[in-house]
């Protein structure tokens, strides 16, 4: 009698996978939306990086799903609340869309030569593919509470429910959804994350430097943005950054008609950035400070070329200098 209510029931789970519909419109929006980094591992359009390729795989939604769910290597394991089961059945819609590769693609970030111990654990276990080689996110949470190791584990290995309340002790909003799941003990062993740790420390912690623009708003000779700055660490506990420099890139073929806000130099062409730059200097900005500027420009800018920056800051230092930077995401449209 158990044999078959266990044959029944892994026979409805069968069957609602098999019964959800998948919209592969919606499947391309979730994997090049902002809700999902899985395209930092498995490849832009799926063609495969340091995880596999998934295009053209013609995997079933249940086979699918039980790969996230409950991955077989390295990968983190990721629950209901952040990937439901339609969406399995859109992104598997998506991917089934897609020409099969012959050769998976390149990893997002190759470990450089000579790199030291915990960058290289970083990279081969995928934190660096989504964090970046020098962890510029991780180390900011590190840097704004003055993380120990203990905290920094419990982020990665329950990282679902720890990451939420990190993020309201910093008192944050939390994004979409928390995109990265549960790491395994059994798969990332504590002496490979201390490593991490240790180097990522060593690189030097982060200060918090949480910018925002807002949408543009009409003015009578353009188009007005408001840009926040904000160090998003804790008081008594993280770091104090100094010295930065707030950079503005203006889309091209768009002049600045006005700025304000302490420090402002004005405008100046950045041959890097093949664009015009308008920049503020900050002496120092402490933990829960706050600096507002405004920018108008003589046209607001476009999905292709919108008004976007970094804001800068030499201390902390980082040891792969001269400077730190955290970027200014585009304005919203």
């Amino acid at each position: 009698m158990k044999s078959i209510v266990l044959a029944l029931i892994a026979l409805a789970s069968t069957a609602s996978f098999a019964a959800a519909q998948g919209d592969a419109n919606a499947g391309k929006a979730l994997w090049e939306g902002p809700a999902l980094f899985c395209r930092n591992c498995h490849g832009t359009s799926g063609e495969g990086a340091f995880g596999p390729d998934l295009a053209g795989r013609k995997l079933s939604v249940a086979h699918f799903a039980h790969a996230v769910r409950k991955p077989w290597g390295i990968m983190p394991g990721y629950v209901e609340s952040q990937i439901s089961d339609k969406e399995f059945a859109d992104l598997v819609a998506y991917f089934d869309g897609l020409p099969a590769v012959k050769t998976p693609g390149k990893w997002r970030f190759e470990v450089p030569a000579g790199a030291p111990r915990g960058q290289l654990v970083s990279l081969n276990s995928g934190c660096g593919q989504c964090h970046g080689p020098i962890l510029n996110g991780p180390r900011s949470h590190i840097g704004a509470v003055n993380m120990d190791f203990g905290n920094f584990r419990n982020l990665v290995y329950n990282h679902v429910s720890g990451q939420t309340q990190h993020v309201a002790r910093l008192g944050e909003k939390m994004p979409i959804r928390v995109r990265m799941g549960n790491y395994s003990p059994t798969r990332m062993w504590d002496y490979q994350l201390e490593e991490i740790f240790n180097w990522a420390r060593d690189l030097g912690p982060r200060a918090r430097i949480v910018s925002r623009l807002s949408a543009g708003t009409a003015a009578a000779n353009g188009v007005t943005y408001a840009l926040s700055v904000e160090n998003g660490a804790l008081p008594g506990l993280g770091r104090t950054a100094e010295d930065l420099t707030i950079r503005l890139i203006v889309p091209n073929g768009i002049n600045v008609v006005a700025a304000t806000g302490e420090g402002y130099k004005g405008v100046h062409m950045d041959e890097k950035e093949k664009a015009n730059v308008a920049e503020w200097a900050l002496p120092r900005i402490a933990p829960k400070d706050k600096q507002a500027y405004t920018i108008t420009l003589s046209k607001a800018g476009t999905a292709a070329d919108n008004l976007r920056g970094q804001v800068r800051w030499t201390k902390p230092t980082v040891k792969t200098g001269p400077f730190d930077q955290a970027n200014i995401a585009p304005a919203p449209l």
